[in-house]
């Protein structure tokens, strides 16, 4: 569904992204290879982008999941893809999981912190209510070099993600 109202898993969901349509230059904050920063989606213009939504840090699946990414990272810039994974926890959640798992040690792409869940609203992923709350789908969202949105799936939060099915995709 295309900008129409939808109802999933009990929550309230608002207009749908659309395919063709430009992302908004958000303003990105990172975790990468142990450091903190900043930076716009515009810094990565001429760039294949995935943003990547899992729930939360420390959650089922999402180890790996993201882990698979890592493995293919090396793939993913072969093809000129930087991916951001995306969930609604602080940057310092997403230091706190890497100083703790070892799969998410691996991670070289950027982390990225959504925690007042502006990012995964404009991609409707964010919970509104129920016990999810404050949370994201799994959504996966594959924004051209110009930075207009080309694919994307949503998946309920108890189905996980192959990195390989997403290279088949871009390439």
């Amino acid at each position: 569904m295309y900008h129409d109202e939808c109802e999933c898993s009990g929550s309230s969901f608002g207009m749908a992204p659309v395919i063709g349509e430009t992302v908004p230059d958000f303003e990105l904050d990172i975790y990468k290879d142990e450091t903190f920063s900043r930076a716009h989606l515009s810094d990565f213009k001429g760039k294949w982008a995935v943003f990547f939504f899992y729930p939360a840090d420390f959650t089922f699946i999402s180890p790996t999941e993201l882990e698979d990414l890592a493995d293919n990272y090396a793939k993913f810039k072969e093809l000129g893809v930087e991916i951001f994974s995306v969930s609604t926890d602080t940057r310092f959640t997403h230091k706190a999981w890497h100083d703790h798992s070892a799969a998410i040690k691996k991670i070289a792409y950027p982390m990225v912190a959504d925690p007042a869940g502006e990012i995964a609203r404009y991609f409707n992923v964010y919970i509104e209510e129920g016990d999810d709350r404050g949370l994201a789908l799994r959504g996966t969202f594959i924004v051209d070099p110009d930075g207009a949105l080309q694919a994307f799936e949503v998946h309920a939060n108890n189905i996980g993600r192959d990195a390989k099915e997403l290279i088949r995709k871009i390439e």
